[in-house]
């Protein structure tokens, strides 16, 4: 017998390795103080993985532990699919910096929270911008020539727009996203909060952009952020989607005559809380949730099974 350590390769001929503890040494004698057997605590080659197994499909996300994986295995370098480039622009004169809102003025509540939230899901914020919309002629169509520049002319997967989605004389969202040769993919959802929300497609099917119009309403941004957004951009970096589940209900929720409601939900070991604070411009609940509940026209019962979608910061985790 010779010593070994912990790792080390094992000697020529060597059948089985005895672990110290599992051993006395009495002068030059070594007695075992259980059965040795071929092959014990000796790790043979092989044993992970054959020659020419694929160690994880194509697509894999790539983790930390995927990074150790590849580096046991001998890999200096791994081919990756860039991060969606995302482009970012608020829209409304009613916006405010800073301070607390006065006189109609209200905070810009969206671009705090849309960088960090579209970093979280896997993409690079390469700009956030703030664009006026007034009321006046000229004005509105200087402004929606502001954004179609924009639009067209970014490098970025991505766009996402807040506000401006609906039919008033101010939302230049929809003029502008024709004047650029847009596809519309997807123009309003059966859904509350969040229904003006629409997805555009600026180029062919294989080389193509895509615009994510949001609404101005806060918990609405959140609803399209989370059922087109979030969606849109794990195809593009060819990850897969998130894996659906349910979630019983605890207590009665109203639902809306005929659209889907989002609600925000706080998740316990057994059910779905509902938050309060759940109107299209509140953001209190779902500062609060856990996830939104995705409630049917007409509503839910205590202890229906319903829909959750996770909120990012669901897992934990450092966030910003």
């Amino acid at each position: 017998a010779v010593r070994i350590a912990t790792g080390a390769r094992i000697p020529p001929d060597t059948t089985a390795v005895i672990r110290s503890e599992h051993a006395r040494e009495s002068g030059s004698q070594l007695y075992a103080t259980r059965p040795v057997t071929t092959g014990q605590d000796i790790r043979p080659r092989g044993q992970e993985c054959r020659s020419g197994d694929a160690l994880l499909p194509a697509g894999s996300l790539v983790t930390p532990a995927v990074l150790g994986l590849a580096a046991a295995a001998g890999y200096d370098e791994l081919v990756t699919r860039p991060r969606p480039r995302v482009e970012i622009l608020v829209l409304g004169d009613e916006l405010l910096t800073e301070g607390r809102p006065h006189d109609g003025l209200i905070r810009d509540a969206l671009s705090p929270m849309l960088g960090p939230w579209i970093t979280r899901i896997g993409a690079e914020v390469v700009s956030t911008r703030r664009l006026g919309d007034d009321p006046a002629g000229a004005e509105a169509l200087f402004q929606a020539v502001s954004v179609f520049q924009a639009v067209s002319g970014s490098t970025a997967d991505l766009v996402v727009t807040t506000g401006g989605t609906a039919s008033g004389p101010v939302d230049h969202v929809h003029p502008v996203l024709e004047r650029a040769g847009a596809e519309l993919l997807v123009d309003g959802v059966a859904v509350r909060p969040g229904h003006p929300m629409l997805l555009a497609r600026l180029g062919d099917r294989t080389d193509g952009r895509h615009v994510v119009g949001l609404p101005g309403n806060p918990l609405a941004a959140v609803s399209g952020l989370l059922t087109l957004a979030e969606p849109l951009l794990r195809a593009l970096a060819g990850r897969r989607q998130r894996p659906r589940y349910a979630v019983p209900v605890q207590g009665d929720v109203p639902g809306h005559p005929y659209d889907t409601r989002l609600v925000p939900v706080l998740l316990t070991d057994e059910h779905a809380v509902p938050l309060r604070y759940n109107g299209p411009a509140m953001l209190r609940g779902v500062a609060a949730a856990d996830a939104l509940a995705v409630v049917p026209p007409h509503g839910a019962r205590s202890g229906q099974e319903l829909e959750v979608l996770d909120l990012p910061w669901a897992a934990g985790g450092c966030f910003t």
